[in-house]
C-alpha cells in the first residue's frame, strides 16, 4: 500500500517535473541562440575597430605621402617633418622612407648601420600590388620590438617613387582591446594573416606572438563570418564568433568568444534550484504520503484487518470503533454493524442449536422409550413360548436403537469403513451374519465422513430390508470398498431378492443419499436397479488427492452419478 501512494505521489509530481524539464531545455536553447547573437555581434564590433584603426593610419600615411619634403624625398626636412608627425600620433613608433632598394631614405629616428626592409615580406607585396598592405607580426629592426606594419607606396605619376612604412604597436592596440571591456570568461583575438596573435584578451602575455591551433587556422581566411563552439587553447569551452580576413577591408583576423560556463551560468543556477525544489518537493511528497497514508488509511485499514483476525480466534467482542466522515471510517463503522449482526446472529444461532439440541435428546429419548417399550412387549408376547427367537429380536431390536442413537445424536466419531458397515448392519441381519459379505482394506474414516457414510448405509439396509434382498429368507448383501489416492469407492450390491424395478419418484431416503455427504468430499454416487438387486455405487474424498485427471483412479471412469 505504501507504494502505491508513492506511485501517486511520483505521477503528481510527473507533470510539474515534466514542464520544469521542458522549460530548461527551452531556456538553453533561447539562451544559446543569444550568446550565439553576442558573440557574432562582439566580433563585428572588434573587426569594425581593428578597421577603423587601419584606415586612420591608411589616411595618415596618404598625408604624409603629400608632404613637400617627403615628395622631394628632402633627407633633412623629412626627418624632421616624420618625427614631428610620429610625436603628435601615440599608436605608432616611427614613420620612415625607404627607397624601392630596401634602403632607409629619411624617417622619423636614426637608423642603424646597415639596416635594409627590402627582405621583409610587406615589403615585397607592395612591390608587387603598388598599394596599400598591412604586414604581419613583425619584430622591428628600429625599436626591437613588435608591431603591426603598414606600407603604402610613394607615386610620382604612374612610377613608385619610393616606400612610405610604418608600425602600429602592438602594445597600444592591446591596450584598445582591454579597454573595450570584456566579461570574465570571455575572449577576444586578433591574429594577422600567418595566424600569429597581435593582440589577446585575457592574458596577452600568454598569447600574443603565439600562433593560433590549427584546428582554428581555417577560419583565418574562411569564406564568410560564423559562429561555432571551439574548447580554446585555456580550456575554456566558448561560442565563438570570427570575422575572416577574406572580407573587404578587413586585413586582420578577429573572433570573439563567449564562455558557456559563464553564459549558462544564471540558467545552471536556475536549474541546481529547480532540481534542489523538485528533489525537496519530491522528499515532502514522498514522507506527507507515508505520513498520510499511515494516519488515514495504512492505519484504518490495519485496524479494520485486526479486528477480523481477533474474530478469527473468536474474540467476537473486537470492533474497530471507527467513525467519521472520510470513506474508511464510513467503512469502518458499516463493518462495526455488520460485526453486530453477525454476533446477535451467532447468538441466536445459538439458542436455536440449543433448542435443537434439546429437542433432538428429547427424541433420541423417546425413541430409546419406544425402543424399550416395543422390547417389553415382545418380551411379555413370546419369551417364553420361543425363547430363541425373541433372543434374536431382542438383539435385532438393540441393535437398531444403537443405530437410531447415533444418528440422533449426532456424535460421530473416526471410524473404518467396516466398522460402519458392520454397525449399520447390525440391526437388520443380527443372526445371518453370513447373508453379509464385506470386503476392502482398512480405512479409517473421519467424523464428518464418518456419520453421513452410516446414514447412508442404514437407509440402503432399511431399503433393503422393506423392500431388497434383506425383506427375503435367501438374500445377500455385498459391501465392497477400495481406497487410492484419497478417495474411496463403496459398492453395494444385493442378491437373491424379490425383483427390483426403477421407482417412479424419489423418495426422501433417495435424497438423504445424494445429500448426505459434505461438500469437501466431492461425493458422487449411481444406483442402478438391476432385476436381479440393487447396485449401488458411491465414491468420495478424505483427503486431497495427489494429482487429478480425466479419469477417475480407482477405474470408474464410467460413473457418471450426481454430485452429493
Amino acid at each position: 500500500m505504501r507504494l502505491k501512494l508513492v506511485a501517486v505521489a511520483v505521477a503528481a509530481l510527473a507533470p510539474v517535473v515534466a514542464m520544469l524539464v521542458y522549460n530548461e531545455v527551452a531556456l538553453r536553447h533561447q539562451r544559446n541562440e543569444e550568446v550565439r547573437a553576442s558573440a557574432a555581434q562582439a566580433a563585428r564590433q572588434a573587426s569594425s575597430e581593428v578597421e577603423r584603426i587601419i584606415e586612420g593610419l591608411h589616411a595618415l600615411l596618404v598625408s604624409v605621402a603629400a608632404m613637400p619634403s617627403v615628395r622631394q624625398l628632402d633627407v633633412p626636412a623629412c626627418n624632421t617633418a616624420l618625427k614631428a608627425v610620429v610625436e603628435s600620433i601615440p599608436n605608432i613608433r616611427t614613420i620612415f622612407v625607404v627607397g624601392l632598394d630596401g634602403q632607409p631614405i629619411c624617417g622619423s629616428m636614426a637608423f642603424p648601420e646597415g639596416v635594409i626592409f627590402s627582405d621583409r615580406d610587406y615589403f615585397q607585396q607592395m612591390l608587387t600590388t603598388k598599394a596599400f598592405v598591412v604586414g604581419t607580426y613583425t619584430q622591428s629592426r628600429l625599436v626591437d620590438r613588435p608591431v603591426l606594419p603598414l606600407a603604402m607606396p610613394l607615386m610620382e605619376g604612374d612610377a613608385m617613387k619610393a616606400v612610405i612604412v610604418s608600425g602600429i604597436r602592438l602594445d597600444w592596440l592591446q591596450n584598445r582591446i582591454t579597454e573595450r571591456g570584456v566579461a570574465p570568461g570571455n575572449a577576444v583575438t586578433i591574429a594577422d594573416g600567418n595566424g600569429t596573435i597581435v593582440a589577446h584578451v585575457p592574458s596577452p602575455e600568454r598569447f600574443v606572438g603565439t600562433v593560433i591551433p590549427d584546428a582554428l587556422e581555417r577560419l583565418i581566411h574562411a569564406d564568410q563570418p560564423d559562429v561555432i563552439d571551439v574548447v580554446s587553447q585555456d580550456g575554456t569551452e566558448r561560442i565563438l564568433g570570427y570575422r575572416p580576413i577574406a572580407l573587404p577591408s578587413s586585413p586582420l583576423y578577429v573572433s570573439a568568444g563567449f564562455s558557456k560556463e559563464e553564459a549558462f551560468a544564471p540558467i545552471n543556477r536556475a536549474t541546481t534550484m529547480n532540481t534542489l525544489a523538485i528533489v525537496g518537493g519530491a522528499l515532502f511528497a514522498f514522507l506527507a504520503s507515508i505520513f498520510i497514508g499511515n494516519r488515514f488509511i495504512l492505519v484504518p485499514i490495519s485496524r479494520i484487518a485486526d479486528v477480523m483476525e481477533k474474530w478469527r480466534s473468536g474474540q467476537t467482542t473486537a470492533r474497530t470503533g471507527m467513525k467519521g466522515p472520510d470513506e474508511l471510517g464510513v467503512v469502518g463503522a458499516t463493518f462495526d454493524r455488520l460485526l453486530d449482526e453477525l454476533d446477535e446472529r451467532r447468538r441466536q444461532s445459538q439458542e436455536a442449536e440449543e433448542e435443537r439440541s434439546l429437542l433432538v435428546r428429547e427424541l433420541a429419548h423417546r425413541v430409546k422409550n419406544g425402543f424399550t417399550l416395543v422390547q417389553a412387549i415382545a418380551r411379555q408376547t413370546f419369551s417364553r413360548s420361543d425363547p430363541e427367537r425373541y433372543n434374536s429380536f431382542a438383539e435385532r431390536l438393540a441393535a437398531l436403537a444403537g443405530t437410531y442413537d447415533l444418528i440422533l445424536s449426532r456424535e460421530g466419531s473416526a471410524s473404518s469403513v467396516r466398522e460402519i458397515v458392520s454397525a449399520a448392519l447390525r440391526a437388520h441381519v443380527a443372526s445371518q451374519a453370513e447373508r453379509i459379505r464385506l470386503d476392502g482394506p482398512e480405512v479409517v474414516l473421519p467424523a464428518d465422513i464418518a456419520l453421513p457414510l452410516s446414514l447412508v448405509l442404514h437407509e440402503l439396509a432399511t431399503n433393503a430390508t422393506k423392500y431388497g434382498s434383506l425383506g427375503s429368507e435367501y438374500g445377500t448383501v455385498t459391501i465392497e470398498w477400495k481406497h487410492d489416492d484419497g478417495r474411496v469407492l463403496l459398492v453395494w450390491t444385493e442378491a437373491g431378492g424379490p425383483p427390483v424395478s426403477t421407482p417412479t419418484k424419489k423418495g426422501f431416503g433417495s435424497i438423504l443419499i445424494e445429500r448426505a455427504f459434505p461438500a469437501k468430499a466431492q461425493a458422487r454416487s449411481r444406483s442402478d436397479y438391476r432385476p436381479g438387486g440393487l447396485v449401488f455405487e458411491v465414491i468420495f474424498l478424505i483427503a486431497e488427492p495427489v494429482a487429478r485427471g480425466e479419469v477417475d483412479p480407482l477405474g470408474k471412469d464410467d460413473m457418471h452419478a450426481s454430485e452429493t
